[in-house]
């Protein structure tokens, strides 16, 4: 049974996802909740996360709270009739798999690259005097 209403859960998070994707490409959205938006979007559907999920606890805190604080927040501030549209064309297009965002992996993995950097450095001038 529990498995069931996460399943639920799960299927539902993805559906308003992509809606909200849909919404923040439709020109009645204003222009702040198309940045929202897209920010959540991107992160949600990008194959690389800011916490890799190999992180003990906080790589799965991430997807739990970030994504769907997100969610939540876009779907405030995106006008009622676009989002009932959208989330309409979203039930249709879910079933159908899973969409990706590249981009947003793209711009990840550079911000993961320069993490990486930037810890080298710290290292090397701490061993280093």
């Amino acid at each position: 049974m529990v498995l069931e209403s996460w399943k639920h859960r799960v299927s539902q998070l993805k559906r308003e996802t992509y809606a909200v994707y849909l919404a923040y490409r439709d020109p009645r959205t204003p222009w702040y909740a198309k940045i929202l938006g897209a920010l959540v979007v991107g992160y949600a559907f990008s194959p690389i996360d800011l916490v890799p999920d190999v992180v003990p606890i906080l790589g799965y805190l991430d997807d739990l709270i970030l994504v769907p604080l997100g969610i939540f927040l876009a779907l405030k501030i995106i006008p009622p009739a676009v989002l009932d549209e959208c989330r309409e064309q979203a039930g249709q297009v879910v079933g159908q798999g899973e969409p990706t965002n590249w981009a947003a992996a793209v711009v990840i993995a550079i911000i993961w690259l320069l993490s990486a950097i930037a810890v080298a450095l710290i290292l090397y001038r701490v061993l280093h005097g």
